[in-house]
């Protein structure tokens, strides 16, 4: 990255201190990181708005520290392995700054953000948050910004990304982590934690063991990333959620189901959707990590997508409502109920929509040809391949440029790579077919 390189020191200070067992949120993403092998980094770069300086970016720093507690947050790990959070007041981390002299600034970024991404946080030395600024003949022009996935979750950066805008002063509201973990000790807490458990526990007594034909890609490593760049996902999606009068997330997940049905054979299709739990008391406005994913069962059977639609729209809310729990106690109840069982019960295949369904950018609905020509320009391409053993399939939807970025995590001794690109081209094809036909029907014809 080049010589030219400073440090600034940024001091900030903030409300509250203290120490706490992990937030169920923390706990959720934990064993995320744990399973991965890695801090799950988020955030990205830009360009920076002309006249920026770097002292105007060291303020933001600081700003981003001294107001939001999960960038203040380090964790303590004891010899068993065990984590809990510390909440620290005040302290200092560093802005860095590059200078680019005659390279291309955006390849500096570039690479500045890839060395953020690939070097693990130090979680119990090391403030969750490196952030840099890349200059270009004494100007800033571009501002790199990555997190560990520890401070927040994709509804909590929105918030976040708001506040900096507005620099509100106003003080943060809703319940912080610290508060959460007293909270979830609480009386209303265990029983809200004892009523998912026992949500969870009906549908693990039901439901067929295995999610998926046992896999023969025994290849190695066998945690496979991919990305599916699906410009017709964002064109049709808008159209089936119109006529059947819903939203375009219900659709999309929907989809989703549908198309796990076709690849794996199974109904019903069991998955867990990621909540984002701001709809809770005191979680509204919270930029902290309180995703979790919840457990969904849907009977697809043989019919048509609309139907699917519909059935997913009334299904989820039971999933979503059960979404907040003990991640550490799930884990416990899996494992005994497998146990009484006799076998191990599968429940890892996951679904996490991040996307803002912005609408697409088009005079009227999409006619047959601009579809199928969208279609004909979705990307499939596989980006990462790790050493680690997770048992899961995880899918991710984004926001891109002129269409849906569809990540997918899978262990190809679980969830096959041949089967994974077909789940993310079939459930590309099962949109454009609904979207075109109102009759088009869930099974394969």
């Amino acid at each position: 990255m080049g010589d030219r390189f400073e440090r600034v020191p940024v001091h900030f200070a903030g409300e509250g201190a203290g120490v706490d067992e992990l937030s169920w949120g923390m706990w959720e993403i934990w064993h995320a990181m744990v399973g991965q092998r890695g801090s799950l980094p988020i955030g990205g770069r830009a360009a920076l708005p002309a006249g920026t300086t770097v002292a105007d970016v060291a303020e933001e720093l600081r700003y981003l520290m001294g107001r939001f507690p999960s960038m203040r947050t380090r964790l303590r790990i004891d010899p068993a392995g065990h984590p809990t959070q510390e909440l620290f007041d005040s302290g200092s981390t560093a802005l860095e700054v590059y200078d680019a002299g005659r390279a291309d600034p955006e390849r500096v970024a570039n690479t500045v953000e890839e060395h953020y991404r690939s070097v693990p946080f130090d979680h119990t030395g090391e403030w969750p948050v490196r952030m840099a600024v890349v200059r270009r003949d004494g100007l800033a022009v571009h501002l790199v910004s990555i997190m560990s996935h520890l401070v927040t979750d994709a509804a909590g950066g929105a918030i976040m990304l708001r506040e900096v805008q507005q620099r509100s002063t106003a003080p943060v509201t809703g319940l912080q982590q610290l508060e959460q973990a007293a909270w979830q000790r609480s009386p209303a807490g265990l029983r809200q934690n004892e009523r998912a458990l026992g949500h969870f526990e009906r549908i693990l007594r039901t439901i067929p063991a295995r999610r998926f034909p046992a896999s023969t890609d025994l290849r190695t490593p066998r945690l496979w990333t991919a990305e599916f760049h699906s410009p017709a996902l964002r064109l049709a999606l808008p159209v089936i959620a119109e006529r059947t009068g819903t939203d375009t997330r219900t659709v999309l997940l929907a989809l989703y189901a549908v198309a796990l049905r076709r690849i794996s054979g199974t109904d019903p299709v069991v998955f867990r959707p990621v909540v984002n739990n701001r709809f809770r008391s005191g979680l509204r406005d919270v930029v902290c990590m309180v995703a979790q994913a919840g457990l969904t069962v849907l009977e697809v059977g043989d019919g048509t997508v609309d139907e699917a639609v519909e059935l997913t729209r009334r299904t989820t809310m039971t999933g979503y409502k059960h979404a907040y729990f003990h991640p550490e106690r799930l884990n416990e109840l899996i494992a005994r109920v497998s146990a009484e069982r006799g076998e191990a019960v599968d429940v890892q295949c996951f679904f996490n929509d991040r996307s803002t369904h912005r609408p697409p950018e088009q005079d009227g609905p999409p006619d047959a040809e601009r579809l199928e020509r969208a279609q004909a320009e979705g990307v499939f391409r596989w980006v990462r391949r790790t050493e680690a053993a997770i048992d899961s399939l995880l899918v991710h939807f984004d926001d891109a440029p002129d269409g849906l970025l569809m990540e997918m995590l899978t262990d190809i001794h679980h969830f096959s790579a041949e089967d994974a690109e077909a789940l993310a081209r079939g459930l590309e094809a099962v949109a454009v077919e609904a979207a075109l036909d109102p009759a088009a029907r869930t099974e394969l014809r």
